[in-house]
């Protein structure tokens, strides 16, 4: 990608407003729903991991699809705000090859979720299906890592904005 391209994002007015309006409606609320976007997202594949390792073992894995719109909500959240701090940081992002780690898990583990739900809501009794094991697990570690690659974009990246590059 072109600075062309990233100087245009960044000099519209939306980027603008997210990265440095005078406001707590700004900057400020946009991490706040992207942390609670990453909460609910995250937080379903975790339940479906710990059922599968033997926690709350009375809880029936069909039980357990009732957390897809739950997920399909916190995942919409998080990634509509993530959308966000991209526009009013593109050049910070897309020139970061942890970005590119992040959203490679962010969609392997939104499908290993949405594949362990699935799983879950055919099963019957208390037996859990290796299959899902697998699958809760796998997201579970998918999202952990989506979330350690995101913390990892703030010290990472080599070009703030087009015209302004990294103090340090």
């Amino acid at each position: 990608m072109t600075d062309t391209f990233f100087r245009w994002i960044e000099s519209s007015d939306l980027s603008t407003w997210v990265r440095s309006a005078p406001t707590v409606f700004a900057f400020p609320t946009v991490l706040v729903f992207h942390a609670l976007g990453m909460g609910l997202a995250v937080g379903v594949p975790v339940v479906l991991a710990l059922r599968s390792l033997g926690v709350s073992e009375n809880l029936a894995p069909r039980a357990l699809a009732g957390f897809l719109p739950v997920f399909v909500f916190g995942f919409i959240l998080a990634v509509g705000s993530g959308l966000l701090l991209v526009i009013a940081y593109p050049t910070k992002a897309l020139t970061n090859p942890v970005f590119y780690v992040k959203m490679a898990a962010l969609l392997l583990g939104a499908a290993a979720t949405l594949g362990a739900l699935r799983t879950f809501s055919r099963t019957q009794g208390l037996h859990m299906p290796p299959i899902g094991r697998l699958q809760a697990c796998g997201a579970a570690l998918l999202m952990a890592m989506t979330i350690t690659a995101g913390r990892y974009l703030a010290y990472t990246y080599s070009r703030l904005t087009v015209d302004f590059d990294r103090l340090f």
